[in-house]
């Protein structure tokens, strides 16, 4: 069953349908737009599936791939949504790269902890975990830097269309239980897939009650 109603769901889809567009990209602090307005972080590992998700979220074939030419995969990337505005979504920098250069690395972490820890607009970042392989190390690190920052945060399983029901379930069931040991973790898991859908309706109204 699921944990939003009817209406949230549909006044979600409403606003998902209504604008949304690429502000910019954000390679250091000094480059983040002003905080006027709440948002919500996809944080996850490079090939989780972020970009993907992002485009099906909001109903659009190339949003998130606007910021992801080459060379800027290292930048925060924001998404003006509604008109007037009324919140960003912020398109993180994938983690997990492991032919990165240690400086790359370096520079992610310090850009990201920053930003986690200053931005007082951040109203919770969404997790993006791979159905298929399950909470890693590296997710761990993501989850732990939050915890310490303070900043509500939301575990998401991607690609659940990948793997069978029986196995999703179970992938679901260890998420949850590792995410009520942490302190900063919203208890409850989301399943979605960028393909078929899959869970779409409630990450929508998932960022909008975020917001508060």
């Amino acid at each position: 069953m699921s944990e939003f109603d009817e209406d949230a769901i549909e006044a979600a889809r409403k606003i998902f349908a209504g604008p949304v567009a690429f502000l910019k990209s954000a390679p250091a602090l000094e480059h983040l737009p002003d905080p006027v307005v709440p948002e919500v972080a996809f944080a996850g590992r490079s090939n989780v599936g972020k970009s993907s998700l992002l485009n099906k979220l909001t109903n659009r074939n190339s949003l998130a791939r606007t910021s992801n030419t080459p060379g800027r995969t290292q930048e925060l990337n924001f998404f003006d949504v509604g008109e007037p505005l009324a919140f960003r979504l912020v398109d993180m920098p994938g983690y997990g790269f492991a032919k990165a250069p240690k400086d790359v690395v370096r520079k992610w972490r310090y850009l990201v902890n920053d930003f986690l820890r200053g931005r007082d607009v951040l109203k919770r970042t969404l997790v993006l975990i791979d159905a298929r392989h399950g909470i890693k190390d590296v997710d761990r690190e993501i989850m732990e830097m939050l915890d310490k920052a303070a900043v509500s945060y939301r575990l998401v399983l991607t690609k659940a269309d990948k793997i069978k029901p029986t196995e999703l379930e179970k992938v679901a069931a260890e998420t949850a239980e590792e995410a009520r040991k942490r302190p900063a973790a919203h208890p409850d898991i989301l399943s979605t897939s960028s393909e078929t859908g899959l869970g779409m309706p409630e990450l929508r109204a998932a960022v909008i009650e975020a917001l508060g």
